[in-house]
């Protein structure tokens, strides 16, 4: 290094000198590699680090409400009563928009169920919105979660 330093002159190191020992080669590859991890693994895991944030709230907004009607069961058999207790629910639960319904036996009939129609359960639902950078093909862009707790 000494020799070609002096060959330059004034003991100076310049662009020529380092081109042709190859020094900074490591540098300028670390960048390539830094850009391509950013690229190719940060950014699709970003992309699934809010799909399942989002996907966690929305199903824990779907738990919340089913623990709110564990207290208040509607009368299953009775349409008035199951349209009563929808009407009561609040609308959305954490930001969501829930949507709740009473299901009869284990076809998932529609309510109102026969008197000796087993189990009895409620079906919420809610939908989010993703807007994936990079897995947008493999992600869904509307996504609906659903939540069923027995009640009879």
């Amino acid at each position: 290094m000494a020799e070609r330093t002096v060959l330059a002159g004034n003991d100076k190191v310049t662009a020529a000198v380092l081109l042709s020992d190859q020094r900074g080669a490591a540098s300028l590859e670390m960048t390539i590699v830094s850009l391509f991890m950013m690229l190719a693994l940060l950014v699709p895991l970003a992309d699934m680090a809010v799909a399942g944030f989002k996907f966690n709230s929305a199903y824990q907004a779907l738990r919340d409400m089913g623990q709110r009607t564990q207290y208040s069961n509607p009368d299953a058999t009775d349409a008035t009563s199951i349209s009563t207790w929808q009407s009561s629910l609040p609308t959305t639960v954490d930001g969501y928009t829930v949507s709740a319904a009473v299901k009869c036996g284990d076809a998932g009939a529609a309510a109102p169920c026969a008197g000796t129609t087993w189990p009895k359960y409620f079906l919420f639902s809610t939908s989010f919105t993703l807007s994936p950078m990079v897995l947008g093909s493999v992600l869904c862009s509307n996504c609906t979660v659903t939540y069923s707790q027995r009640f009879q």
